[in-house]
């Protein structure tokens, strides 16, 4: 139902949400690229990942598992690499940060890639992916998450969504921007249908037996719990739906994120209440002057492009999308104003009315 959403200015949203973070003790310039992070997913249409996750922030902070003050440490450094330690600070000012230094390096060596621990939840990958893509370069973001996940042929959940974002710059066409989970979906979507009072179809994710279902509140309640059961890896349950393959891929991005940085991996993630997160990230940035050039490339990108959407389309369909074009669509519609749903803007006037942050949205 159209009540059911409200539409917000983002220059309005954006300073409430600024507001609510240097309430807790944030500093002005990192509590900005958090909200711009959030606010991005939601201009994308992906609001699993945008205000909606305040309260978690809010909660994490005042619980002292994410530090307000986020202090890096590259704690290894060549020309082409860095092992990057995130302090337990913001996930989003971690990764900002590790990208800005990727981008300068890979100006000036062609490539560089990060992996880091002691992070947090950092938002949606594409944000690190497309910083990269900005300055005309090709980006790379991963990170590892929560177990959430149940490999192939398992009950519980041992590792996270663990999305993968790549972003390639193309000429006339809009760039190509893959930002997906290694999941049937993230938990962010199940938070939506519970929100929503909607049902879940039964391919997403498992109850405490290992048995399919369609609630939502009944998985998210095993999660926080860890009483078993959990999303299912991309592909499904078994190996003859391909599930064995998003399996692969979550455990690849925790090789990359959590193995190559000395950090936590698979049920290490939130491993004790209360203490800090551990999560850690892949980032990278990657000159195409390393290939055939920044030209040639774009310009074979705009070809590989208009050949699929050119492609013969199946019986009732009459568009092929490229990864990311729907979010960019998305974006364009949003430029003003965001949509939200009921209840997150109610959340963020509570926590608003909490903190003592004048409500001006």
């Amino acid at each position: 139902m159209a009540e059911e959403w409200v539409r917000v200015k983002i220059k309005d949203l954006f300073d409430v949400v600024v507001e609510v973070f240097t309430r807790l003790g944030v500093p002005q310039e990192d509590a900005e690229i958090i909200a711009d992070v959030l606010i991005a997913a939601d201009r994308r249409g992906i609001g699993s990942h945008g205000v909606a996750r305040l309260r978690r922030y809010v909660n994490g902070i005042k619980q002292g598992v994410m530090k307000a003050k986020t202090e890096i440490t590259f704690v290894k450094e060549t020309p082409v690499s860095l092992v990057v330690d995130g302090g337990g600070g913001m996930g989003q000012v971690v990764a900002y940060r590790t990208m800005e230094k990727c981008i300068r390096k890979a100006k000036e060596n062609f490539v560089c890639l990060a992996t880091v621990r002691n992070s947090n939840h950092y938002g949606i990958a594409g944000y690190y992916s497309m910083m990269a893509l900005k300055e005309g370069l090709i980006g790379i973001s991963m990170t590892n998450a929560a177990p959430l996940v149940i490999p192939t042929f398992g009950k519980d959940a041992v590792l996270g969504t663990n999305p993968i974002s790549v972003a390639v710059p193309a000429r006339e066409e809009r760039p190509y921007v893959l930002d997906m989970a290694t999941s049937t979906v993230p938990r962010g979507k199940l938070e939506v249908y519970n929100r929503m009072g909607k049902k879940i179809p039964l391919m997403w994710a498992t109850d405490e037996n290992g048995v399919p279902t369609d609630d939502p509140a009944r998985v998210l309640k095993n999660l926080l719990e860890r009483r078993g059961g959990g999303l299912l890896p991309l592909g499904g349950a078994e190996e003859l739906t391909g599930g064995h393959k998003g399996y692969g891929l979550a455990l690849l991005v925790d090789i990359f994120s959590g193995v190559f940085s000395s950090g936590a991996w698979g049920t290490r993630v939130y491993g004790k209440k209360g203490q800090p997160a551990g999560v850690c990230h892949f980032l990278g940035a990657i000159s195409p002057e390393a290939f055939v050039g920044k030209e040639e490339i774009s310009s074979n990108m705009d070809d590989i492009i208009k050949m699929l959407k050119g492609a013969p389309k199946a019986p009732g369909k009459d568009r092929i999308y490229i990864h990311g074009e729907k979010e960019f669509e998305r974006e364009e519609e949003n430029k003003e104003e965001v949509p939200l749903y009921h209840k997150v803007y109610q959340d963020i006037k509570d926590i608003c009315s909490e903190l003592g942050v004048s409500f001006k949205i």
